[in-house]
């Protein structure tokens, strides 16, 4: 076969560990209450819902034993605290920093180890490696526990204070205690500079397309629409879109690529809490309507990754191999806020249009097709076998995992 520069088992995938800090610079003095909210700005209902968390403020600032105090370190864990009450580890604050970091990783640079990371069942998890990133480069693997970075213990620590301890400036090192699969062991992660293209494709050997996406960034619609440009001309006999260890991107970002893939109809529908609903449909637009599809999945597939996967799969258009996929069926909306910080707040869930939920359970594959344990990039991929297998018609083994296997 051509050489296939990222194919090879190393079915790369994406975006990146949403650095998080502390930091949030707000009530500045011991009479910060005044500084942030004034009579005129809190409104009057919250102003005795809120006199509690004054009175502690005011308390701590004239009591406590070591001064003096940091209040944006205090306020930072006032804003942390609430937003944890609600307990959906989706909704979210970022420092300023953290937000840069987060726009520049859409934008497709940023740097750090090159994963993204999650709060899972309390421990701070590992969904995706990003292809080509130090992370992938020292075997980290989705699932992953990161119990420690540099001797400190992050399970008492929350997301944004434990990614803080993880990621860094490139050419730093840090030293993680990773679990998998109940056994610990250590590894060195040298962070560097992680670019990633988010759309990346070829014409193999058997006369398959293949594309891979690797976030729904900023340029995603527009690169993957130069790349269908050059292959579909080509006359492919089948398409092989490959969205797996894609932890997701924008809303308006996959709706425009799932247009290209799909004829008209209901791509998702966007729920709220008080029951109102909002569609999104594809159009009879797109360059790749027609061609023999073929979605290859994994555990690290996740968000705007399933919803393109979903619709493709209710509608008809395409079949689902590799395995069941991450299970995040919401969605969030990005505020920025007035210190460069920003807030990221689940406003919905989402639906494929056959209406599932996908949420926490995630999508099963048409096919199941496992891969070993140890991955090399010398190692067949199987999965890509697969697909290539399907759309040349030949007969593909579906091995769906024991029930104890998840």
């Amino acid at each position: 076969m051509k050489s296939r520069f990222f194919i090879t088992f190393s079915f790369m995938i994406i975006l990146i560990i949403f650095a998080f800090n502390t930091g949030y610079v707000l009530g500045q003095s011991p009479w910060a209450p005044v500084q942030v909210f004034s009579r005129g700005t809190m409104p009057v209902e919250a102003e005795e819902t809120f006199a509690p968390f004054w009175e502690v403020w005011s308390l701590v600032q004239a009591r406590y034993f070591e001064q003096p105090l940091d209040d944006e370190q205090l306020m930072q864990g006032a804003i942390n605290g609430m937003l944890a009450a609600l307990g959906d580890p989706n909704t979210r604050y970022l420092s300023p920093e953290a937000e840069a970091r987060a726009r520049e990783g859409m934008a497709g640079e940023f740097e750090g180890i090159g994963a993204e990371i999650t709060f899972e069942n309390g421990d701070l998890t590992i969904v995706s490696p990003i292809v080509g990133s130090p992370a992938e480069a020292a075997g980290l693997l989705p699932g992953d526990i990161l119990r420690a970075a540099d001797g400190v213990e992050l399970s008492n620590l929350d997301i944004m204070e434990a990614a803080r301890l993880v990621r860094g400036p490139a050419g730093t090192s840090v030293t993680l205690t990773v679990e998998r699969r109940g056994e610990t062991f250590i590894v060195e992660v040298v962070r560097g500079v992680i670019r990633m293209p988010s759309v990346r494709g070829e014409l193999l050997e058997e006369n398959i397309a293949y594309v891979r996406l690797t976030q729904f960034g900023y340029e995603t619609v527009a690169d993957l629409q130069a790349l269908l440009e050059t292959l579909i001309p080509q006359n492919p006999r089948g398409l092989i879109l490959d969205l797996r260890r894609n932890p997701g991107g924008g809303l308006d970002t996959v709706v425009g690529v799932a247009d290209q893939f799909l004829d008209e109809g209901v791509i998702l529908v966007e729920r709220f809490g008080d029951g109102r609903e909002r569609v999104f449909s594809s159009t009879d637009q797109g360059l790749a309507q027609q061609i023999p599809l073929v979605v290859l999945i994994d555990a690290g597939s996740a968000s705007a990754s399933e919803v393109l996967a979903g619709a493709v799969r209710a509608r008809g258009r395409g079949v689902l191999i590799g395995q069941t996929t991450f299970g995040k069926g919401t969605i969030q909306t990005w505020h920025p806020l007035s210190d460069g910080g920003g807030v990221r707040i689940t406003v919905a869930r989402w639906l494929t249009p056959d209406e599932t939920w996908v949420n926490e359970g995630g999508l099963a594959p048409d096919y199941f097709i496992p891969l070993p344990e140890e991955q090399n990039a010398d190692a067949v991929d199987a999965q890509l076998q697969a697909a290539i297998a399907y759309l040349l018609g030949e007969r593909i083994n579906s091995v769906p995992p024991a029930e104890n296997d998840g």
